[in-house]
């Protein structure tokens, strides 16, 4: 995998089971050969094309990760069709029928909900900064755009409403890249935690799906067509506000830091 030669999924997310993993069904149970997997797991990045899946299951009330080949007995992978969203990327459901693995597919120190979730806190710190990345895609077409767009006479550009509009956005999308930066200094001192991820994680992307609703207003009926890539990133958004930790429960991880009180779980 680390030289591109494989493909590799991270199954976590059950179909009953998104932002509270915890409550989990997928099993694994030890045997005289290894362990039996039994569960399935929902909305798969790279599902069906995977050589290998790291699936997350409760082995004796503990969870632990387990690496499951592509054409383990048992095991199968079904894309999830329609989405609006995402379009490019393969998103899949995992079966999991009384699988049978070897001894060395456990991982090794994956004890207990902390291991996966370190996993996706390192995600989490790469989308803030591609929140900012589809802000500026959308931003710098808007900008191009709202210059050559020509209405009453003159471009859009000239107008008040949307020199505001595109302040305003410049403006948003500069504080994001120094959160951005900020957390990636952090990151290198080894300061960085999981609370400063969500706080980039959660700006950062719904700095980038505001900036994309105006510059799809900018850009009117045209923005809705796949001539310009504005839609697209609006689309794409709508999932990143969603994945990876919504932004309810980004809030609601920086509420209990604040005030020391869960508003969620027991």
């Amino acid at each position: 995998m680390a030289r591109g030669e494989a493909i590799g999924c991270f199954g976590l997310t059950e179909p009953d089971f998104g932002s509270d993993p915890s409550g989990m069904r997928t099993r694994a149970e030890k045997d005289a050969d290894g362990y039996v997997l039994h569960g399935s797991k929902m909305w798969i990045t790279n599902g069906s094309v995977a050589d290998v899946a790291v699936v997350w299951a409760k082995l004796d009330g503990n969870v632990r990760g387990f690496l499951v080949e592509k054409g383990t007995k048992g095991f199968s992978a079904r894309d999830i069709p329609g989405k609006f969203s995402l379009r490019v990327s393969v998103t899949s459901e995992l079966s999991l029928d009384r699988v049978k693995v070897g001894p060395d597919s456990l991982l090794p120190g994956t004890e207990g909900l902390k291991s996966a979730l370190s996993c996706l806190t390192q995600a989490r710190y790469g989308i803030a900064w591609g929140g900012v990345g589809s802000a500026l895609a959308c931003f710098d077409e808007a900008l191009r755009y709202a210059k050559t767009r020509v209405q009453f006479g003159k471009p859009i550009a000239s107008f008040q409403l949307v020199q505001k509009k595109l302040a305003d956005m410049a403006t948003q999308i500069t504080l994001a890249q120094l959160l951005a930066l900020r957390l990636g200094r952090l990151k290198e001192e080894g300061k960085a935690d999981f609370l400063h991820v969500s706080v980039a994680k959660r700006n950062n992307v719904a700095m980038a799906l505001d900036v994309a609703r105006t510059c799809r207003d900018i850009l009117g009926a045209n923005g809705i067509t796949d001539e310009y890539q504005v839609g697209r990133h609006l689309c794409n958004l709508e999932s990143v506000y969603t994945y990876e930790g919504t932004h309810d429960i980004h809030t609601l991880i920086l509420g209990q830091a604040l005030t020391g009180i869960a508003a969620y779980g027991d």
